[in-house]
């Protein structure tokens, strides 16, 4: 049995990655827990484990006395000399205990020890796998599709993609391969808990990267980005290098590295501006594609007046406030847009 226990151990920790000495720890741990559940006390009781001779024992340390009054914690005088010869009252000594004289119960729980410990080893290893993986994309398989989530295999763990975090309008089937955004891993008491997304922001940002060259090469850096998922996104590029065109690069030969980030977020709109660190020319570059006549700081912290042409004004606004909306949030300025007939200069 022992035997057969070890070659078990040796599987089980190839299969999951979970180390063998942990493994064995929790045997021990359950063996404890048995016989506490059947003497009380475990504080004179010790685990030896030996895989090379495939030997588990479960060790009794009691108290040789003359007469015994407490059989969990001593031994008669007679009994403990035909141990060892030599033993003198109020000397310890070790016995075996049997493991299979465990009643039914303390073999549950034994047993309930052992799962719960491969069961948190199991979480601990998905954790340490999803943590360094924050804000990187992850391609997966759809098993399910539920009405609020998606369940998407990454590897051996299943991850849920909540209704919240998908693309308005998209569908998904079993089977697909899907990309995804790692928001977030939190360690709980219930394990891991994985938020993926492809609405975040960084979902966008991440695909410009996988998408151009010059940005994972460091030469291009994306400085700010906003979002509307399924609708727009507006992201402002600069160059370190005077010879490359920031806006360019991001849209590739024939539009192709823009269109496919466009094809992968379902056909959603992508502004590419540049960057500017003068906030007036960075806010009218962000109204983009409306014409601005002139930015007017005004007091209080990032607050801003902007001037565009009668004709320009629903366009710089956008429908229902989007392009308006998406420039505060990529500039951080909270914005007036005023008509020139009705401007406050």
């Amino acid at each position: 049995m022992n035997s057969e226990l070890f070659e078990a151990l040796e599987l089980l920790a190839k299969e999951t990655g979970i180390p063998k000495d942990y493994l064995m720890s929790k045997i021990e741990a359950a063996l404890l827990s048995a016989y506490r559940r059947d003497y009380g006390a475990q504080e004179n009781v010790s685990v030896t484990m030996n895989p090379e001779k495939n030997e588990i024992k479960l060790m009794q340390r009691r108290t040789a006395v003359e007469e015994v009054t407490d059989p969990i914690t001593e031994i008669q005088i007679d009994e403990a000399r035909k141990i060892s010869k030599r033993t003198q009252i109020g000397d310890e000594v070790e016995t075996e205990l049997k493991t299979k004289n465990f009643g039914r119960i303390s073999a549950q729980t034994a047993k309930q020890v052992i799962i719960q410990g491969i069961r948190e080893a199991e979480r601990g290893l998905v954790y340490q796998e999803f943590v360094s993986k924050e804000q990187e994309i992850l391609t997966g398989v759809v098993q399910r599709v539920d009405p609020r989530s998606v369940v998407i295999e990454v590897g051996k763990t299943e991850l849920f993609l909540m209704s919240g975090e998908q693309i308005p309008g998209e569908s998904f089937r079993e089977g697909q391969r899907v990309r995804v955004y790692v928001v977030e891993v939190k360690s709980t008491t219930k394990g891991p808990q994985i938020i993926i997304s492809r609405t975040h922001p960084g979902f966008v940002k991440r695909l410009f990267e996988l998408e151009v060259p010059e940005i994972y090469d460091g030469v291009v850096e994306i400085r700010s980005i906003s979002r509307e998922a399924g609708s727009r996104t507006k992201i402002a590029v600069y160059s370190s290098d005077e010879n490359v065109d920031p806006i360019g690069a991001c849209i590739g030969p024939k539009g192709a590295r823009v269109s496919s980030i466009v094809s992968e977020l379902g056909g959603e709109k992508i502004d590419i501006l540049k960057y500017s660190d003068d906030p007036t020319e960075f806010i009218a570059q962000a109204l983009s594609p409306a014409e601005v006549i002139q930015v007017i700081p005004l007091e209080g912290e990032k607050n801003c007046r902007v001037i565009v042409p009668d004709d320009q004004l629903s366009l710089a606004i956008g429908k229902e406030g989007q392009n308006a909306r998406l420039a505060a949030k990529l500039t951080g300025y909270k914005i007036d847009i005023r008509p020139l007939s009705n401007a406050e200069f």
